[in-house]
Order: C-alpha cells, then sequence, then structure tokens
C-alpha cells in the first residue's frame, strides 16, 4: 500500500509526514528520526531566521542521509491599529504582572521584515540542498515555484477547502497537503474565512481528491494506522501527522505541553484566535477563556503573536500550562508518550494489518 507516486517524489518508504510544528516542536533528533524511520521529517521553519535554519539543517543532516523538508510560512499584507495593540496590551497587562513579565514589547512585526527574511529562509534552502519545501498560510510566487523545481525541490502546498487545493495545482505545487478542521495547531487558511474552511477531514479529502490532478496529503486528527488507511481509501497517497509526534519522546516541544495533550479528551479542543490573532486549534484553557470575548478586536497575526510571546514564554517556564498555547488536533486520547520508531513501526503495522 506504501508504494505510490508520492512516496516515490517524496523518496520515502512510507508517505508519512511529520507536520512541521514551528515554534521549537521539531527538534533536530524528531526531524532526524521520522526520516531515519522511512517517513519524511521536517522542520518548522516559520519562526526561525535564516541563519537558525541553517544551522538545524546542517544538524540534521549530520544525522540522516535521508530525505527531509522545510516548511516556511508565507508573509502576507495585514493591517493593525494602534487602538488594537493597546487594547491587547490592557488585556495582557495583568496576566504579565502575575507572571512577572517587565519587558515592554516593542519591536512588533512589519510586512517588510517577514518578506525579507522569507527571502533569506528561501537562499538558504536552495543552497543547503532542501529536497522538500512545504508552504503554509498562502501560495508562493511564480518566481519562488520556479526556482524551487528549478533546484529540484519538491513543492508541496497547504490547502483548508477545495478552492484552496485548486489554487495549489494551477500554481504549480507537485503535491498538497489537505488540512480538515480537526487539525491542532494554525489553521493554513488562505482564500477563505476562518469559519468558512472548517470543513472536516472525511468531506475535504474525497472531494478534493475529485478536483485536482496532484497527490493529496491528509492531515488533521491522524494519529494511528486506522487513520492513514481511512485517508488511503479516500483518495489520498499519504498522511500529514502532527499531535502524534507532539508527544514522541525525541520532540522538542515542552513536557507541560506533552503532558496536557496525554490526558486531554476529545472535547477540550477548540478553534482560537486569542495566541496569535490568527485561527488556531489548541487546548481550552485560562488564556483563551479569558481573551474570548475580545478575539475579534485583537491585532492580527503576527502582531498579537508578538504581544502575547512573553507570556507563553513565562508560563512554560514557571509551570502554568492555564496560560501556554497548547495546540493539539482532535484526537488526543490516541495520543502516547513513545520513541518515533515506536510510532512509526506500530502504525504501519496497524494499517498493513487492516
Amino acid at each position: 500500500m506504501w508504494k505510490n507516486e508520492t512516496a516515490k517524489r517524496l523518496q520515502v518508504r512510507y508517505p508519512i509526514i511529520q507536520a512541521p510544528m514551528a515554534g521549537g516542536v521539531t527538534s533536530t533528533s524528531l526531524v532526524s528520526a521520522v526520516s531515519n524511520a522511512g517517513c519524511l521529517g521536517m522542520i518548522g521553519a516559520g519562526y526561525m531566521s535564516a541563519e537558525q535554519l541553517q544551522e538545524q539543517i546542517r544538524e540534521v543532516k549530520a544525522l540522516t542521509e535521508n530525505p527531509f523538508g522545510v516548511n516556511l510560512f508565507i508573509p502576507g499584507r495585514y493591517m493593525t491599529t494602534d487602538e488594537k495593540v493597546a487594547l491587547s496590551n490592557r488585556l495582557l497587562d495583568p496576566l504579565k504582572k502575575e507572571l512577572s513579565v517587565h519587558e515592554k514589547t516593542t519591536n512588533l512585526p512589519t510586512a517588510e521584515k517577514d518578506y525579507d527574511n522569507f527571502a533569506n529562509q528561501l537562499k538558504v534552502i536552495l543552497d543547503e540542498g532542501v529536497p522538500v519545501c512545504s508552504f503554509t498560510f498562502g501560495i508562493p510566487s511564480e518566481e519562488v515555484i520556479g526556482q524551487l523545481k528549478q533546484a529540484n525541490v519538491t513543492v508541496v502546498g497547504t490547502a483548508t477547502t477545495v478552492k484552496e487545493a485548486i489554487l495549489n495545482e494551477k500554481a504549480g505545487m507537485n503535491v498538497v497537503v489537505v488540512q480538515g478542521s480537526e487539525a491542532g495547531g494554525h489553521r493554513g487558511t488562505f482564500e477563505e474565512s476562518s469559519e468558512g474552511s472548517m470543513i472536516g477531514l472525511m468531506s475535504l479529502v474525497p472531494q478534493v481528491v475529485d478536483q485536482v490532478n496532484i497527490p493529496v496529503i491528509a492531515a488533521g486528527g491522524i494519529m494511528d494506522g486506522r487513520g492513514i488507511k481511512a485517508s488511503f481509501c479516500l483518495g489520498a497517497q499519504g498522511v500529514q501527522m502532527g499531535t502524534a509526534f507532539l508527544t514522541c519522546e525525541e520532540s522538542g516541544a515542552n513536557e507541560l505541553h506533552k503532558k496536557e495533550i496525554l490526558k486531554a479528551t476529545e472535547d477540550q479542543t477548540v478553534i482560537t484566535k486569542a495566541f496569535s490573532g490568527k485561527a488556531a486549534r489548541g487546548i481550552q484553557n485560562d488564556f483563551i477563556e479569558t481573551m474570548k470575548a475580545y478575539e475579534d478586536s485583537l491585532p492580527a497575526y503576527p502582531v498579537q503573536n508578538t504581544l502575547t510571546k512573553g507570556i507563553r514564554k513565562a508560563a512554560a517556564t514557571q509551570g502554568k500550562p492555564a496560560y501556554m498555547s497548547l495546540w493539539s488536533g482532535q484526537s488526543p486520547r490516541l495520543s502516547k508518550n513513545q520513541s518515533v520508531d515506536e510510532l512509526i513501526t506500530g502504525i504501519v503495522a496497524q494499517a498493513e494489518s487492516i
């Protein structure tokens, strides 16, 4: 069941992609272990500088000879106002006081800075000969796609609706990851409203497969061999799994984050914009509840993400999950604390036995 166009293109034994979770989860140990196990490890480079990305790419190369990839966030044009920033700061001030966060957030992101960093990250990917590059929050320019393809880099897009998948194919993507509403972390939506793109994976995959000719990768709530087999039956040629890898021993996720997922239930995850200004799925906590009434009045991503960074960091350091962004998909009951090898061996055997 594993030998298909996607496995061949990605040069992997199993078309299973470890989701590129940004923010430190995709440690060198995690990425290299996934690739060494015959799947595709991915570096989540969304918040990295070009220098940090180059360093990790070289670290991964030292630990595996197998293919791995890098995921980049497409920079967008965003508008925010002083009033929205002021409101966010007023809401965050009591929490900062509680957590003893004293520094002021003054160096806010701008679209110009984001575009410069994106260009520098792309140069690193090309210079280092990374074989796979995926994109979230949009589609890169025709020029960027052309540069990557000329360098024999497989380009992978992200879609949360059929329309977005079609746009990825028209732009020239080799493969498209279809993200169902069950997925943990940020929604990859770029063409629709966040509300309009909340389509479950079982509904989304076959509709996308019927409308595009490029291979489809299923993502969202897949934790074991049953999810993989179901995705293949719906027409997907591979899967992308995030939460399942997040709780692995090699993951760079905070141990508190792992523990909260391991004890969570399926009804505890919610969609929130409170942490970053962009819709994302995570485990409900005090921070989300406090900010819920103001979500539509907060600054857009990535400004809100920067404003809450100090609180999230302090909460993690002080062991207070109530104020952490505990990203998780909708299947936390299926999560386990195990090694990457144990996870992949188990899900492959389960999928083959069905």
